[in-house]
């Protein structure tokens, strides 16, 4: 699932950069992206000194040299061993709503042609909780955590408890996400599934946010065999799905 999802993911990246002088690209962090972002930084033929690289999303208050940092994350797995030299890291550290109104000025200086995002076990699209804002023209927010995302972060590894996890982030919006070029949507694992049947199979809505992307008209989301084990027959022709990975 994680390769054929870089495969597709370069193959948008070096076509983009065939036809314009640079690449504009959202990337996403959390678990559920390792395999994927190691398979595409290992990929050929994409000149990462022409991409410019934004984040979906970042703890307030967490320094960068916490683990769960999604600067350092963006750092160690993809900005160091691509080599990207331009990048827009979210520093939630201080002063929240500056750092996001600084990052979506920069943002929204030009189209971002793609964005790789996930789905979180409640649902959730960047930081994104449920009931998300849909109509929001804000490029970044800074939001609250609900209880089911800190317990993700947790149930992942990340923080040793719930108390531990940050109550607020920075997140872009889903308006913002929703204006991009392509979206290429990476959703491994059982823990995933019922957010995954939801968010492709149920009416689009803001208590289940990444709903939202069956709006988009270039949308391509990589399922292994257990996120998409309670899709029904028919729909899983509508989604690319491979049973490896």
């Amino acid at each position: 699932m994680s390769r054929a999802a870089a495969d597709h993911a370069a193959d948008l990246l070096r076509r983009t950069l065939d036809r314009a002088a640079r690449a504009r690209l959202v990337a996403a962090t959390g678990a559920s992206q390792l395999a994927f972002l190691e398979s595409l930084v290992a990929l050929p033929g994409i000149d990462w000194t022409r991409v410019e690289l934004f984040h979906l999303d970042e703890y307030v208050g967490l320094p960068i040299d916490h683990a769960a940092s999604f600067r350092r994350y963006l750092l160690d797995r993809l900005i160091g061993p691509a080599g990207i030299t331009r990048h827009h890291l979210i520093d939630a550290e201080h002063d929240a709503e500056a750092a996001a109104v600084q990052v979506g000025r920069e943002l929204q200086r030009a189209p971002i042609d793609v964005a790789f995002v996930g789905i979180g076990e409640n649902g959730h699209l960047a930081f994104n909780d449920p009931p998300a804002d849909f109509e929001t023209d804000r490029p970044y927010l800074v939001v609250s955590l609900d209880e089911a995302c800190r317990r993700q972060q947790v149930g992942e590894g990340w923080f040793a408890s719930v108390d531990d996890v940050p109550a607020s982030a920075i997140s872009m919006s889903i308006g913002q996400i929703m204006s991009s070029g392509e979206i290429i949507c990476v959703v491994p694992d059982a823990r995933k599934a019922a957010a995954v049947q939801a968010s492709i199979e149920g009416e689009v809505r803001p208590q289940v946010p990444a709903s939202v992307l069956q709006r988009h008209p270039r949308v391509t989301v990589y399922l292994d065999a257990a996120s998409a084990s309670r899709l029904q027959p028919g729909t899983r022709g509508e989604v690319r799905a491979s049973a490896r990975g």
